[in-house]
Formats: structure tokens, sequence, C-alpha cells
């Protein structure tokens, strides 16, 4: 007699988010090793310098050759400080794991990528005349935080505040953090240069890359969870 076994999937482990996060990680390490004239040099090289990232008096071949357009993904990888890094790649840790379980590696990655390039782009073009480089997974990270907002509109999220001599573990509506946030960034655009020199389009773009993303990926997402 044969007995039908049901077979379960294992659950995929969220390598993408491990993986983006050793890369930047390695990437800042590595620059912090060089000295100040070659880590400029590599700034310009590899990231998007808004007045140079498309040349109006070069052909486009010529252009895809200099690998200007490349500089929307490499600069995706690029940080210049601590507290840049470690404030994206914290972010990426909380909304990334989910994420990518959600949407599975590959989607997850294509995401990151290809929303924090364009992220990117609309940086360059609300800065069209900039000379200091773009650079950071800050676009790529607002991706994912749409992507989350949209796959998990009810999740709650937890926050330790100080309240007093205590410290107090709550737990709060992400759409109500998220909201917070992405309201700031439309404030900053405004008052943004006070506080340095952020790209704040840049988070904007890539948060409603993620938002439609996550969306047009919902059948998909259907199919693969039936399977």
């Amino acid at each position: 007699m044969f007995v039908r076994l049901e077979q379960r999937r294992k659950p995929q482990r969220p390598w993408a988010t491990i993986v983006l996060i050793a890369i930047c990680v390695a990437v800042f390490a590595w620059l912090s090793l060089l000295a100040p004239d070659a880590r400029a040099l590599v700034l310009r090289r590899w990231g998007t310098v808004p007045s140079s990232l498309f040349d109006a008096h070069l052909p486009l071949f010529a252009q895809w050759l200099q690998l200007r357009p490349a500089r929307l993904f490499t600069a995706l990888f690029i940080h210049v400080g601590w507290l840049h890094l470690i404030g994206n790649l914290l972010f990426l840790m909380i909304f990334g794991l989910p994420a990518e379980r959600s949407l599975g590696s590959l989607r997850f990655l294509s995401l990151f990528l290809v929303g924090g390039a364009l992220a990117n782009l609309a940086g360059a073009l609300t800065l069209a005349n900039a000379n200091a480089p773009i650079v950071g997974s800050s676009g790529a990270v607002s991706a994912i935080v749409g992507a989350y907002f949209a796959l998990f509109p009810r999740a709650r999220l937890g926050l330790v505040l100080p309240l007093g001599l205590f410290l107090e573990f709550v737990r709060v509506p992400a759409a109500a953090l998220i909201g917070f946030w992405i309201g700031l960034q439309f404030l900053f655009t405004f008052v943004g240069p006070a506080f340095g020199a952020v790209a704040w389009w840049t988070h904007i773009a890539g948060f409603g890359i993620g938002i439609l993303f996550a969306l047009v990926s919902r059948p998909a997402l259907a199919r693969r969870s039936r399977q």
C-alpha cells in the first residue's frame, strides 16, 4: 500500500539581505583604508554625480562605454560615514528580512537594485546641476520600506522608549511610523539644506517605487504562497 506524504517547502533563508549588508560593510571598510584623495576619486567615479551623469555632448553609446548609467547602481554600495552606513543597514535589516521572505530573494534583490537605481536617477534629476555625488543605499532601502508598507499594512513594530529612568517597550502600527517617516522626507525637501546635503527626493522616489513594485507583484506572490 502506498501512502501519500505531504511535502512542505522549507522556508527560504533571506540570503539577499545578508549579502547586501556584507557588501556595503566591505566597501565601506575598503574606502576607509584609502587615502582621502583616492577616496574622493572613487566617490566621483562610482557615485551618482548629477551634473555629469549624462552628457548631452556625448553620444549615448559613448556614455555607456564610460559606464555612466552603471553609477546609478554602484552608488548604492558606497557610504561615507558610520552613521550613514549604520542607519541604512538598520532599516534594511528591520524591513528587508520580512520583505524578502514575502517577495522571495531574487525578486527582493531586483527591487533593491532597480528600485535604488531609479531612486538615484530621480534624485539626480532634481539636483541636475549638483557636483556632489549621490551615494548610499538610502533610495534602495526606501524602496524596501515602501514594499514592506504595501505587503504588511497592518504590521506592528516594537519600540523602546525612554520614560524617565526606565525603558518601556511598546508596539505601534508600522503604517504610523512609516507614514511619519515619509512625511518627514517631504518636509525636508523644503527645509533639507539646513540639515545637510541629502537627496531627499531619492527617498521619496524609492518609497513610491517600492509600493508600486509590491502591488504589481501581488498576483505572483499569491501564486507563490499557494504553491
